[in-house]
């Protein structure tokens, strides 16, 4: 989900076509609230909340009526319109009307035969074969075709392809590193059988293909005459993009606004609404433009749900989130080259300090009182909207204060000079520099209750700059290790797939930490491998995994979340349960917002 959902909510939903930049679209939703509650209440630091998923509003739709949609932001959205290209969830928001997946998905993420495409995965689970439905096309009237999909493999294995997603299943079809490298031309394990017939066949059998399979097209004949460099510059992908879902877009305000029209020739029937208009809102006005009626849909910041839940004019719709935010470490670099993460950074390799660090923090009041019960203390790298993988045995990791100091003490670092401060275990001073964004009017706040956690343990850590960061900047300089960032707080939406490899695989270009281990890659592997098609035993590596990673700290999980989205009394047919949200199917009762 760049990067985040939602993540941003990925970012924060992330990432995510293939997560979600925190990541990204997929970001659904969870698999039934009320059984999500009822097992996450299991965890002592969860508060029970109750939101419907859908709207309650009835009624005869309007014909031809148009919708206002609310991009919550306090920055533009970046404006890579695509899905293989896209990093950060503001994108991914304007993507969900005029793109979609062939695949369809059902409340359990898995993959479905009720998309575009349907599916058929072999006996021996190491190929699946797609068909496109023949009445599938793009908006400029051209069918969408089984090369198409190739494209966007072609494009995602290229040598000159820098972005992040290529991982998960990707690199995993036969053929596609020595495509990668440069070594083919082309990759040997996917077959166009014809237009609209393609199989794709991997080295290995994992149960990721149901949930983690990319089926994200590329229209070649609109984009396959420039490299991948031009498209990223492209008015083709920017102002002027195509897919082939619901609406077309017809225009667009960089950074600020999109107005999309109907798609006549949708593959499901003419949609309910003429148009949808999308405006990014500051968050600090949402509450206000539901209000006002200026917005019908909105996803509001957590900080603001007290205002919301009072107005008489709107709905509140929640979940839990395929989503959590963290406190991460710069541990080294992206080797571009190699294509892989590499550790380098002395100043933060100690785990003791790391450790030190995350028993620091004091989480439960932020969820309580800074976000109105909204968010709770995060206790694992797999959120709870995973029931079958998420550890609910996990404790949150313990805020103590006195513990803090003792591995302090025991890792080398002292207060040497009585300034009240440690020094480094060479009596050095030790300062980190910790990079935050802006966003919500929490955010300083929340900055400053984590500086002050680690104040009163005896770690210095001063803002970046003195200041919070615009989203976007804030994502580029984390996801360049800029080395004047020692710590970070982020957030990641995990897209559909449980595999975290994606976000901490050593390959991984969205691992922003760069933290590799050897454990890490064996527990990866065995969670996407042929013997993972038994549950039990991918709930034990994953129960290992989640163990693993609060032990060895790489990022601090802090904040598990709900969203909570707003819809005005007029809006008709949304719901946002995973596989639930039909675009098409949207309508409004009246012409005008309840106000």
């Amino acid at each position: 989900m760049k990067k985040s959902s939602l993540l941003l909510l990925c970012l924060m939903l992330v990432l995510s076509a293939f997560l979600a930049a925190c990541t990204g679209k997929d970001k659904g939703s969870e698999k039934d609230p009320e059984k999500d509650n009822e097992e996450a209440g299991e965890d002592e630091n969860k508060i029970d909340l109750a939101f419907p998923t859908k709207v309650s509003a009835e009624g005869e739709a309007v014909k031809d009526g148009s919708l206002n949609y609310g991009l919550i932001s306090d920055t533009p959205f970046e404006g890579t319109l695509n899905y293989v290209f896209y990093s950060g969830n503001p994108d991914s928001e304007v993507l969900q009307f005029f793109d979609e997946s062939l695949l369809a998905i059902n409340g359990d993420y898995e993959i479905t035969n009720d998309g575009p495409a349907t599916f058929e995965i072999s006996e021996d689970k190491k190929s699946i074969t797609v068909k496109i439905k023949d009445n599938v096309n793009w908006h400029d009237g051209e069918p969408v075709k089984a090369d198409d999909l190739l494209y966007a493999y072609e494009l995602l294995g290229h040598p000159d392809y820098t972005e992040a997603r290529y991982s998960g299943l990707v690199p995993m079809v036969v053929g596609m590193e020595e495509y990668h490298t440069g070594k083919a031309k082309t990759i040997s394990g996917i077959e166009v059988k014809d237009e609209k017939t393609i199989k794709i066949t991997f080295t290995q059998a994992s149960p990721s293909l149901t949930t983690g399979f990319w089926a994200y097209p590329v229209p070649r004949h609109y984009l396959g005459d420039m490299t991948i460099a031009e498209i990223l510059e492209s008015d083709k992908i920017r102002t002027t993009p195509i897919g082939y879902g619901p609406f077309k877009v017809k225009k667009i305000i960089p950074g600020e606004s999109v107005e999309f029209e109907r798609n006549e020739d949708y593959w499901r029937g003419v949609p309910a609404l003429k148009s949808i208009v999308l405006k990014v809102v500051s968050p600090s006005v949402a509450v206000k433009a539901m209000q006002n009626g200026d917005l019908d849909i909105a996803s509001l910041p957590a900080d603001q749900y007290l205002s919301a839940k009072e107005l008489q004019n709107t709905e509140l719709l929640g979940q839990i989130d395929l989503a959590y935010s963290y406190i991460g470490f710069n541990l080294g670099k992206w080797d571009a080259k190699k294509g892989e993460n590499i550790m380098g950074n002395p100043k933060l390799e100690n785990k003791q300090l790391r450790q030190a660090m995350a028993v620091a923090l004091n989480n439960k009041p932020v969820g309580e009182k800074m976000y109105h019960g909204l968010r709770f203390p995060a206790t694992t790298l797999i959120p709870p909207s995973f029931p079958s993988y998420h550890d609910f045995d996990a404790k949150a990791i313990e805020y103590n204060p006195e513990k803090a100091k003792e591995l302090l003490a025991e890792a080398g670092y002292k207060d040497t000079n009585n300034d009240g401060f440690v020094e480094d275990p060479e009596g050095k001073e030790f300062k980190l520099n910790f990079a935050s964004m802006s966003g919500s009017d929490v955010a300083e706040p929340l900055a400053q209750h984590y500086i002050q956690n680690w104040a009163d343990v005896g770690i210095k850590v001063e803002l970046l700059e003195g200041k919070l960061h615009e989203f976007n900047s804030f994502y580029e300089r984390v996801e360049a290790n800029d080395p004047k960032i020692d710590i970070f707080a982020a957030a990641w939406g995990t897209g559909s797939d449980v595999d975290p490899e994606g976000l901490y695989g050593r390959k991984a270009l969205f691992n922003y930490t760069r933290w590799t281990n050897e454990k890490n890659d064996e527990l990866l592997a065995k969670g996407i491998s042929e013997d993972a098609f038994d549950v039990e035993y991918r709930q034990g590596v994953y129960k290992e995994w989640q163990a693993l990673m609060n032990e060895e700290l790489p990022v601090i999980p802090t904040l598990f979340r709900y969203s909570i989205t707003s819809t005005n009394k007029r809006v008709l047919n949304y719901d946002i349960a995973a596989g639930m949200t039909f675009w098409d199917e949207v309508a409004v009762s009246a012409n005008a917002p309840v106000k």
